[in-house]
């Protein structure tokens, strides 16, 4: 009796130390879907979208191997050193105290199609309300993503009359159903502008050099490849095994499409005569190849100035952050926020900065 009880012990013990090996190696490629290049190994990326809960998890086992002594502790504790850095990245304890005042205020906005408000809400009362929204924030530079309009709706017309005192640059796609694309407006002065399209994709970027009081910087309002599906139709449809295989196809492709996409905008980046800003909806994680590298040189506004979760996407609150704006080292953030609107399945990103003086450039 004591030897069976013995080896169920055992037994018990191997099965935990196992389980608790396996939730490391899968939080350890987590970690690596921010440096691995997608189109080399995209299934990465999954981690990487699992990587709040994955790190939950680890903590739990870790605990647990303490209070069980389980020497597999020390395997989750040196694995989840990396999260004391980068769940900074989900959620902040405290924003920023600075309250020098801000030369500066930008907002990030995927207005999602003005398909996603209240439930029998017409298209153009939608987009009315939250453009009177938008004019309330009282921002310099407004980056607007999935901006559509019927097709009876001239989009400059539009713009003006919402938009007094802003000059608005856009550029749109046409649908059947009206012009749909990205618009940067600005009440700044605008010394250039240009945009950079992607290779068999509706997604885009728009950049525009608008003068602050020292120099200029340009803003890059961007939208990378979506994964093209709906949560909820995902879920209806995991019984058809074609509509998954369907489903997995259009992640794979979106997957792979972003480096590239990224690679266009930071080519510009690096050839550009004036330093960056770089906002829009990126559709990845913070923990991703797509932030890796678009963070080089700029910082997070969400991590130098945010408080609380930094979700940007309604559905799986507060899980996803696929909104930034990310920022040149010689602004420094003084406030950011994110709005729990419902004007559309993205929350809009808020960021206020102030010029440090330093690299001009």
């Amino acid at each position: 009796m004591a030897e069976a009880k013995k080896k169920r012990h055992w037994l018990s013990r191997l099965s935990f130390g196992t389980v608790a090996l396996g939730v490391s190696g899968l939080l350890v490629m987590s970690y690596l879907s921010m440096v691995v290049d997608p189109a080399k190994a995209w299934f990465l990326t999954f981690f990487g979208l699992l990587y709040p809960l994955l790190s939950v998890v680890a903590v739990f086992f870790l605990c647990w191997a303490l209070l069980r002594g389980a020497r597999v502790w020390a395997v989750l504790a040196v694995v989840l050193l990396p999260s004391l850095f980068l769940m900074g990245k989900y959620y902040q304890f405290d924003g920023s105290a600075d309250e020098t005042p801000p030369s500066l205020k930008i907002v990030s906005y995927n207005v999602g199609l003005f398909a996603h408000g209240p439930a029998r809400m017409d298209r153009m009362v939608l987009a009315d309300s939250l453009c009177a929204y938008l004019r309330r924030l009282d921002a310099d530079i407004l980056c607007l993503q999935e901006f559509r309009l019927p097709e009876n709706q001239n989009m400059q017309a539009y713009l003006r009359r919402q938009f007094p005192g802003y000059r608005a640059d856009f550029y749109t796609l046409t649908w059947s159903s009206g012009p749909v694309g990205n618009v940067t407006l600005s009440r700044l002065p605008v010394t250039g502008k240009g945009k950079i399209s992607f290779e068999r994709s509706t997604n885009m970027a728009l950049y525009t050099d608008v003068r602050l009081d020292s120099a200029t910087v340009r803003v890059y309002n961007c939208h990378f490849e979506s994964y093209n599906i709906s949560l909820s139709g995902l879920v209806k449809n995991l019984t058809d095994e074609e509509k998954v295989e369907q489903t997995g196809r259009k992640m794979r492709r979106s997957i792979r499409e972003r480096p590239k996409q990224v690679a266009e905008v930071m080519k510009d980046v690096d050839s550009a005569p004036v330093r960056s800003v770089v906002a829009g909806d990126f559709n990845d994680t913070p923990l991703s190849y797509t932030c890796f590298r678009l963070l080089r040189g700029r910082h997070d506004s969400f991590v130098r100035a945010g408080k609380g979760f930094g979700a940007t996407y309604s559905s799986l609150w507060p899980l996803l952050r696929i909104d930034y704006i990310l920022y040149p080292k010689d602004l420094e953030a003084v406030s950011y926020r994110v709005d729990r609107v419902r004007y559309s399945d993205h929350y809009p990103v808020i960021a206020s900065y102030y010029e440090t003086g330093r690299n001009p450039r």
